[in-house]
């Protein structure tokens, strides 16, 4: 009798997409008839004025502008719910960079969605802290409890940086854990419904260090947080100002 494999729990099972990716929309998310190395001409490119300007913006607060490629893309996939080859081709002509650019960075971090989306997105954290606490088995859950509702956009996430709720989801940018499959045909009725979503477990619910009356333990850069203004005048940034 051959024995157990202690390892065998330990195996990574990575998903992939019917192209071999791991990688949602690699192939959509440029036009692929177009050279992705030429930089659009802002000139001739219909770029919303409102995007234009809220691009500059970001563009304006760094040395490089490249650096505001994340802001950009941010900004047109909410315009247009998905970094479609348009929504690049608009950011790529406003920060004169070449689409390949922003593909890149579009198709690298798994908050931008590379193909169209339903109206809501949950995110399943399935990285190693929500993993060991059952991370799998939720988001099969999820995907079972939306079905075919193309209303609902599903998706695994690689991390979601908030380990102390494990297992947890980001549910229409909303943060809630420690969730259990139970939670999740509830999550889509009330999403479905219009109402609030796990209320009880919202990350922004939970008592965090700046509530903690001064003197009890309270680290030096959070009572300046929490007290506002520094003796010199200027403003700490608080969660909401990041």
């Amino acid at each position: 009798m051959t024995p157990p494999d202690p390892t065998r729990r330990l195996e990574t099972q990575v998903r992939r997409y019917g192209h071999g990716s791991r990688v949602p929309g690699w192939d959509t998310a440029a036009d692929l008839a177009k050279d992705p190395s030429v930089v659009p001409d802002l000139a001739t490119t219909e770029v919303p004025e409102d995007l234009r300007v809220a691009i500059e913006d970001f563009m304006a607060r760094y040395p490089d502008r490249r650096s505001a490629a994340i802001p950009a893309l941010m900004l047109a996939q909410k315009l247009h719910g998905w970094c479609s080859p348009l929504a690049i081709e608009q950011a790529a002509a406003v920060m004169r960079v070449t689409p390949g650019y922003l593909s890149a960075v579009a198709t690298f971090y798994d908050m931008f969605e590379t193909e169209p989306k339903g109206i809501h997105t949950v995110y399943v954290c399935t990285n190693i802290s929500c993993s060991m606490l059952g991370a799998d088995a939720l988001y099969e859950a999820m995907v079972a409890a939306a079905g075919d509702d193309t209303r609902f956009n599903i998706r695994s996430f690689e991390c979601l940086g908030a380990c102390d709720i494990a297992p947890m989801a980001s549910v229409d940018g909303e943060y809630v854990g420690p969730l259990e499959e139970a939670d999740c045909a509830r999550i889509i009725e009330q999403l479905a419904t219009g109402q609030p979503v796990l209320e009880e477990k919202r990350l922004r619910n939970r008592p965090s260090a700046i509530d903690l009356p001064m003197g009890d333990g309270l680290p030096t850069a959070g009572r300046a947080m929490a007290s506002g203004p520094t003796a010199s005048g200027n403003d700490v940034a608080g969660p909401k100002d990041m």
